[in-house]
């Protein structure tokens, strides 16, 4: 095992494009550390660095305290996992895993028990003697797994293993990846676009725009505590609900109006985000999460300063929940970030279009007893305990006036042995 430490590398081209700009980042020793963010952001770039398949440009990596910036990957002593298998179809599944161990002349004995214990972990033991044509896809998968796993290498470097899988196998192979990391303790580098991943297996999280972290941290605190608007808009599933907004001082009373609706701000929140007074008669971004909302109908006594009407487009049962899709006549937010997020998700014709009509689109993610239908009106209550604010022009979360999310702190990460929880 290893701590893995990236000091301000820069990844340029010869025609001057900067796919990575001076990255810090320290992976501990047996952590669990997720790079994610857009396609063409720079993390596989990150990774490749690391692995030694991408040359440097300046800064250094660091394996084990070595700088191996100058040392050929095949001696940096880390495994990778590509979103290809690339396993042999003429070899059986135990050739195939102890395919690079002969490459490197190591004992056939020594072969077989790495193997063997490989297989194990993997549960791949009554499949030894198969060829690649006869396993399902989440089973060559684990066959990849294993050919890094029997290297017994000081860091684990995956790039989108799981991006060729279906939805209901990646969800089944995240949980045994993470299972496998835990169990080995070996520090691990894992890249993906998909947040649900990173939020699900990580022990921290590093999100990544245009080549540069944004935020490294566990998954819950990126969750609750994201430092900018693009990294709210990327976490998240469904994404935050952004709409411009007003702060009004009313009496003391701090309320937001965006369109025809007005909330006002939970007393808790204003002492938690002392700087948000000083947006009185001023717009920002507000973001709603949409399980902070719930049916109002399913939300007896709700007081009025926490209800939302509005005409529903859309209702998605999903059997345990229902989403809610509705539009509120107040104004997109038109920035960098949330144009990168909307391009990333597919939806800027959606966000231009709203620009267009001064509307904004929202879904809330409510009981699935929620009596909304589509073409007609439906009250939410929301959460303005948990409502988030960034600023309009920095896009930086509004907390206590301090750049960068004001206290948002970076959490301490787990070393190999300790426990997690896994969210």
């Amino acid at each position: 095992m290893a701590e893995v430490v990236l000091d301000e590398i820069v990844k340029r081209y010869p025609d001057g494009t900067v796919a990575v700009r001076s990255m810090d980042l320290k992976i501990a020793d047996g952590e669990f550390m997720v790079l994610v963010g857009p396609s063409g952001c720079g993390k596989t770039t990150a990774l490749r660095m690391v692995a030694g398949l991408e040359e440097i440009t300046s800064g250094t990596v660091r394996i084990a305290d070595r700088v191996v910036n100058d040392v050929p990957p095949k001696d940096r002593d880390i495994a990778m996992v590509f979103q290809t298998y690339a396993l042999y179809p003429h070899l059986s599944v135990a050739e195939n895993m102890g395919f690079g161990l002969r490459l490197r002349r190591v004992a056939k004995d020594e072969i077989a028990r790495r193997v063997r214990e490989a297989a194990e972990i993997l549960g791949l033991e009554e499949l030894l003697d198969r060829k690649p044509r006869a396993l399902s896809g989440g089973q060559r998968q684990r066959v990849a797994m294993g050919r890094a796993i029997v290297r017994e290498p000081r860091a684990f470097l995956m790039d989108e293993p799981l991006s060729n899988l279906d939805a209901k196998l990646r969800v089944q192979m995240r949980a045994e990846i993470a299972r496998i990391q835990r169990d080995l303790k070996v520090t691990t580098l894992y890249v993906t676009h998909d947040q649900v991943e990173a939020m699900t297996m990580a022990d921290r999280v590093a999100v990544m725009k245009k080549g540069e972290l944004q935020q490294v941290d566990v998954p819950q605190t990126l969750y609750d505590r994201p430092v900018n608007l693009f990294v709210a808009g990327f976490i998240g599933s469904p994404a935050m609900n952004l709409a411009q907004a007003t702060v009004e001082d009313r009496e003391g009373q701090l309320w937001l109006t965006f369109g025809s609706h007005a909330l006002r701000v939970a007393d808790e929140l204003v002492a938690e985000r002392p700087a948000l007074r000083s947006y009185a008669g001023r717009s920002l971004v507000l973001g709603i999460r949409p399980e902070d909302m719930e049916d109002a109908s399913l939300e007896g006594g709700a007081p009025s300063d926490r209800r939302m009407r509005a005409e529903c487009e859309l209702v998605e049962q999903m059997g345990s929940e229902a989403y809610v899709h509705f539009r509120v006549d107040a104004p997109p937010v038109l920035t960098e970030d949330t144009r990168e997020l909307a391009k990333d998700s597919g939806s800027i014709d959606d966000l231009e279009a709203g620009a267009g009509g001064g509307s904004s689109s929202f879904v809330a993610r409510v009981s699935p007893r929620t009596v909304a239908q589509k073409s007609h009106a439906v009250e939410l209550v929301v959460d303005t305990g948990r409502l988030h604010f960034f600023d309009l022009d920095s896009g930086e979360a509004v907390w206590d006036g301090r750049p960068g999310g004001g206290d948002a702190k970076v959490e301490p990460v787990r070393r190999a042995g300790e426990t997690t929880d896994r969210h």
